[in-house]
This record gives structure tokens, sequence and C-alpha cells, in this order.
């Protein structure tokens, strides 16, 4: 069914539900910069967050535009409809917004690279360039199996660990550990999209991870990447040096994720995968939360 709007095409192609998979780093890096020094500049934070989104919902737009013009957006496709396969904007249009997504990340980033320096520089323009290259270029990301790796140093490691950066000027083993937590789940998620899309992927030479894996072993996979951040949180206790039943908090959200996990192995290869996907990036950021409020007590 197309959306109602203009402002609602263009809410629907940034893939709201989604987007929970950039805050929820920044909010972990923060929390633990808090944890170490006890105060934050909250303007660092809300530019760190804006550029976040924005490199996110460009990647998000330029994979709209891309996967239809490559063929990976066709009618076997089981995921939510895509403005460009759909007719609803023209690829040309979605590409311009996604420029000035990303553009806007660079503008945002100007600020903070004059706060992180040449770290942040480095990590700022990496990021929007591998949000770009992710579905372009002769050998796009999204395309073969490095797309999880890709999402869970980008939107795990580096970004926990670039947010704590911004904060302390410092990097810690503790928040590079985080990282690997908080981009676990990331990574499960495009893991799932993937997983959905296996079929109509390789019909356009889409050769992502779950095609080398199979279907069977990538369901343990995610499981696997699931219940790593729970097993990390744990043994972070002691690390942290921290109120052990705070830090704990997000073991509150285990529950849920051994729901997921048995939903994908009872679950069909149907449109039914779109609501694994979901609650998947909704466990992402209840960890992520449930973690944070753990150190902030």
């Amino acid at each position: 069914m197309k959306p109602s709007s203009q402002v609602s095409i263009w809410w629907h192609t940034i893939r709201p539900k989604t987007l929970s998979i950039s805050v929820a780093p920044v909010i972990t890096g923060n929390a633990l910069a808090w944890h170490d020094q006890m105060h934050i500049n909250w303007l660092v934070l809300l530019l760190t967050l804006l550029a976040a989104l924005c490199i996110q919902i460009g990647t998000n737009l330029y994979n709209d535009a891309a996967d239809f013009e490559r063929g990976a957006d066709n009618e076997q496709r089981l995921g939510p409809k895509r403005a460009t396969q759909h007719g609803w904007l023209s690829a040309s249009i979605i590409k311009q917004a996604a420029l000035f997504s990303f553009s806007s990340a660079f503008i945002f980033g100007i600020y903070l690279a004059w706060v992180g320096g040449w770290p942040i520089i480095l990590l700022g323009l990496s990021s929007i360039i591998c949000g770009y290259a992710y579905t372009t270029g002769p050998k796009p990301i999204a395309y073969s199996a490095s797309g999880e790796l890709f999402v869970m140093l980008f939107f795990g490691v580096f970004a926990v660990a670039g947010s704590y950066y911004l904060q302390t000027d410092d990097i810690t083993t503790v928040s590079l550990l985080s990282g690997t937590a908080i981009g676990s789940m990331a990574a499960a998620i495009l893991l799932i999209n993937n997983y959905r899309d296996l079929d109509s992927d390789r019909l356009a030479n889409k050769l992502t991870l779950v095609h080398y894996m199979g279907r069977e072993h990538a369901r343990f996979f995610y499981a696997a990447m699931i219940i790593y951040p729970y097993i990390l949180a744990i043994l972070l206790t002691v690390t942290l040096n921290a109120n052990e039943i705070a830090i704990l908090l997000s073991l509150f959200s285990l529950p849920m994720a051994f729901r997921l996990i048995q939903l994908l192995f009872i679950l069909p290869i149907s449109v039914e995968l779109n609501r694994l996907l979901a609650g998947t990036a909704q466990l992402q950021l209840l960890f992520s939360f449930l973690f944070s409020l753990g150190l902030l007590l």
C-alpha cells in the first residue's frame, strides 16, 4: 500500500525502524564516558547523534535506489516496499537526498573534528565513504560477504569508541569491547535482512554472507551474535568496577533475545521475517539503553 503523502513516503524510505542502529552506539559510548569521568559535553553528544543518523539515513536512501537499479529489489523480494521499486520516488531524487544526508553529516562533523582532531576526521570521512560505497561502486559492500563485518565495525566498534573518544580524548579496552557487543546486534539485523532476501539476492548476484553460509548455519550465527553481548556484559561487570546489579540490567532484555532466536528457527521464509528484523533492532536499542542505564547508576 502506497503511503498517503510525500512526507509519509520519505519517512518510509529512510527506514525509521532501523535507525536505532546508529542511536545505540552513541548512547553507549557517552554512557561509558559519563561512567568514567562523571560529565559529558551535551553539544558533542547531540552532534554525534545527528551525524550518525545522517550517515545511516544516507546509506538507507542510496541503498533504495541502487538495489533497484541493480535488480536486487525485484518482485520476489519479501522485505518492506521500497520507494524506487514501486515508483513512488525516482532513483535520481533519492540519490540527491542521500547526498544531502551525507553532506549534513559532514557539516555536523566539522565541530566534532575540531573537538576530536585527526582521529575523528579519519573516522568521519571513512564512515561517509563506506556509507556511499555500501551499495554503489564496482564492488558494493552490501553485495559481498563483508556486509555484517562493515556493520559490526562502523555501527558498533568505531561508533562506540568514537563517541567515547570525543568525550574523553581516550579509547579504552572497555569502549572497544562494548562496541563489539552493540555491533554484534547491529550485524544480526543485517543478517536477518539477507536471510529473508537470499533467493532474490542471488538472482541479482548479491552474494552475501548468508549465501555462503546457507540459511541453516545463518540461524545459528544469528543466535551467537544475539547472545554474545550478554556474555560480554557479565564479564565487564568486573572490568568496569561498577555496581554489578546495575550493569546486569541489560539481562532484563534476555527473554526478548531468546524469543527472537526461537522465532528465527520456526518462522517460514516469508514477510513474517520483517517482524523479526524490526524486533532485532528493538532488542539492540533496549539492550544499549539498559546497559547504559547500568553505567549511569
